[in-house]
């Protein structure tokens, strides 16, 4: 009996410490793009305002900015932020999932890494929505599948402009509402 006992002891112990590893590897993803930062970011850009579905974008963040102000030297990040009042109203209207708005907008990271590479990371929206219920859980696989348009390139068609922020913070163009999502 007593192994039995240590066994499963063991055995669920051994299971935490694999979650725990793997947790940050599930519930972000990460993929090389074949371009630079400022390309990378004006390509998805664009497909966000092209994907429908009430997206727009909110703005672009430059994370990087105040670490340099500091005169500390680090590779270049920049990160995408849009939204779609289609997806995020039900969420914003349910009391029970409100606090899920510390992830509005959707935010998409575009960085270079020390191998020289750059690198877009999202979040894995399908696999955070299905530990909130079924009404997030089918609102977030909309999203994937909107954010699996957002990151497919046409290599045939040349870069678009980089959609600068507007002068409030908002950004660029698309039709977000004052205030955002």
């Amino acid at each position: 009996m007593l192994k039995l006992i240590t066994g499963i002891a063991l055995g669920v112990i051994l299971s935490l410490v694999a979650v725990w590893q793997m947790a940050g590897s599930l519930m972000f993803e990460e993929r090389v793009s074949p371009y630079t930062v400022e390309e990378t970011v004006a390509r998805i850009q664009q497909n966000i305002q092209a994907a429908g579905n009430g997206w727009a974008l909110f703005g672009l963040r430059y994370p990087t900015r105040p670490v340099e102000a500091e005169g500390v030297s680090v590779l270049p990040v920049m990160a995408i932020e849009a939204c779609s009042p289609k997806y995020s109203g039900p969420i914003l209207k349910d009391d029970k999932v409100r606090f899920l708005s510390l992830l509005m907008p959707c935010k998409i990271s575009v960085y270079k890494k020390s191998d020289g590479k750059v690198y877009i990371g999202t979040m894995n929206a399908g696999l955070i929505g299905k530990l909130f219920g079924p009404m997030v859980g089918e609102t977030m696989e909309h999203v994937v599948a909107d954010q699996k348009k957002f990151l497919e390139f046409d290599a045939t068609k040349p870069a678009p402009p980089l959609i600068l922020p507007k002068a409030g913070g908002e950004g660029g163009a698309g039709g977000a509402a004052a205030g955002g999502c």
